[in-house]
């Protein structure tokens, strides 16, 4: 017999309570009472949910029922239609920078680098999500991927490639989620190398050194900015050429990583993902002497006060000074001093920059020269105009 809404009203006891063709109402010993269509598909009885009572009234619940017992006239499984539309509605509300953040909180703890969890961000903030941050991810297509690396192909190649790997690992992952079908329009190859202009390796420009003649005039002006609001950008810059090291092994230097007159950057954070250890000038140690200590443990600590400097303060710092030169380039500036001005031995200077070597002066690593580095970048330090 068909439930009527009276009835329904006066049903107090648990039970299944059946309006017809399959459609039935349970109420449960706890008195909840909810909608249920119960139908068979190849030989196996299926349930299928259909809601509360009091969200979903007899009258939604019979045409609910209704439009399954459709889909099953036309061979078609109700739940699994269900669960499509559902996928399909949250692909069509769910944005690429989503599934990008959603992408970096499930890897960020596998990553070794801290380096690389922070930079994974920075990319997609810089440069992805500008143009793909809000749209569905469903939607993203080949052209949209261009027209993100297009214009870095040819002047940040690098950049570029780091860009186009974490767009195709976004969608993989969109994908697998059910967020969106067909192949991925990021992947390389087969379908990129084809539609990007191919990489001009006699145009790959080098980082832009300062010529090292004018290092003591810069170290000059970075010393007397010191008083400065900025005075933090000008010290970790300062402390990054006495060092010769690469800018994130500054930024990211830790207390815990100074002992005495050497700073020594784990493995982890090392390039070449050996432990390195570098020796202080006076100069260097006067700097972080002249640093407050923060809880973060950050050496050179930026505007949030539980994180390093931002990557870019240090090439707006040298471009509030005029200069044109990259913060790498300091490393070339470096080693061009120790060729032209010097008679350190080759290795001991490739040694300092922490840069792998082979033939005859891989011999060297037997130690890391640590106290004729010292020389050499006490050396280094007296020419800049420091102690």
């Amino acid at each position: 017999m068909a439930l009527t809404v009276h009835h329904i009203k006066t049903l107090k006891a648990p039970g299944r309570y059946s309006d017809g063709h399959g459609l039935l109402l349970i109420i449960s010993k706890a008195g909840a009472r909810h909608w249920e269509f119960r139908y068979q598909r190849q030989g196996k009885e299926h349930w299928m949910g259909l809601g509360p009572l009091h969200v979903v009234s007899l009258a939604e619940a019979r045409d609910a029922a209704h439009e399954a017992r459709r889909l099953l006239r036309q061979g078609l499984d109700p739940i699994k239609q269900r669960r499509s539309r559902q996928q399909q509605a949250a692909a069509a509300s769910t944005t690429f920078r989503v599934v990008a953040e959603d992408f970096h909180a499930s890897q960020a703890g596998k990553w070794r680098s801290s380096n690389h969890r922070q930079g994974w961000l920075f990319t997609m903030r810089s440069y992805v999500f500008p143009q793909l941050g809000e749209l569905p991810v469903a939607t993203v297509d080949t052209a949209a991927v261009i027209a993100v690396l297009k214009p870095l192909w040819s002047t940040k190649y690098e950049t570029g490639r780091r860009v186009r790997q974490r767009i195709e690992a976004v969608l993989d992952r969109a994908a697998a989620m059910g967020l969106r079908t067909g192949d991925n329009p990021a992947r390389w190859s087969g379908h990129l190398e084809h539609l990007l202009p191919a990489r001009d390796r006699t145009q790959v420009p080098h980082h832009h050194a300062l010529p090292w003649r004018q290092i003591p005039d810069l170290m000059a002006r970075l010393r007397q900015r010191e008083p400065d609001v900025l005075g933090i950008d000008a010290l970790a810059l300062e402390f990054l050429i006495l060092t010769a090291a690469r800018m994130g092994e500054v930024l990211y230097a830790r207390w815990d990583e100074i002992e005495g007159d050497t700073w020594v950057i784990p493995a982890a954070r090392m390039k070449g993902g050996s432990e390195h250890r570098v020796p202080l000038s006076q100069r260097a140690q006067d700097i972080l002497a002249a640093l407050p200590r923060e809880d973060c443990g950050y050496l050179f600590v930026g505007p949030r006060r539980n994180a390093p400097l931002y990557k870019m303060t240090l090439g707006r710092l040298l471009a509030r000074l005029g200069e044109a030169t990259t913060v790498h380039g300091f490393r070339s500036s470096f080693r061009d001093w120790a060729s032209d001005n010097t008679t350190f031995a080759n290795h001991i200077v490739e040694m300092a920059l922490a840069h792998a070597v082979n033939g005859v002066e891989a011999a060297y690593r037997r130690g890391d020269l640590l106290d004729k580095r010292r020389t050499m970048m006490l050396a280094w330090a007296a020419y800049c105009g420091a102690r």
